[in-house]
């Protein structure tokens, strides 16, 4: 696979405006980790093999365990996931394939984020499904390969 472009860290009209966002969801209060799994999760659904990369990356620095991080893709069956982070991948998993089914973030599912997370929170939750989508469906278009940083 080649890319499509040779140089994504020169493209700051993309990266600015995202590490604001950045910084605002990580001030909010959800656990860096569950930030990082959120992230991780999201990637893995979208196939995007660079944000994959740096989400492994950025889920050990927070902390995340190598076990836990090889049990991402299969959570819902994976003991070592916490309520609170459960709530969060199924978010997650709801809220990126949104085109699956009319709904796909259920009643049940918010009010399970609800029981973990406060409002604030919530929105960080959902500002780090977004972006992450946002720079899947950029990095898989544009063939950003694994290992790449923006």
């Amino acid at each position: 696979m080649t890319t499509r472009i040779h140089d994504a860290a020169s493209q700051p009209d993309i990266t600015a405006g995202v590490q604001q966002i950045y910084q605002q969801v990580y001030a909010t209060g959800v656990p860096r980790a569950t930030l990082e799994l959120v992230h991780l999760r999201a990637s893995q659904i979208n196939g995007c093999s660079a944000c994959v990369d740096a989400g492994v990356t950025s889920a050990a620095k927070a902390g995340v365990s190598q076990e836990k991080l090889h049990g991402v893709a299969a959570w819902h069956e994976n003991p070592l996931f916490d309520e609170a982070e459960r709530a969060a991948l199924a978010l997650t998993e709801a809220a990126t394939r949104l085109a699956d089914r009319p709904g796909a973030v259920t009643d049940e599912i918010w009010a399970a984020v609800e029981k973990h997370f406060d409002e604030r929170q919530r929105g960080a939750l959902v500002l780090m499904v977004a972006v992450t989508n946002f720079f899947n469906r950029i990095n898989t278009t544009l063939r950003i390969p694994a290992g790449t940083r923006w």
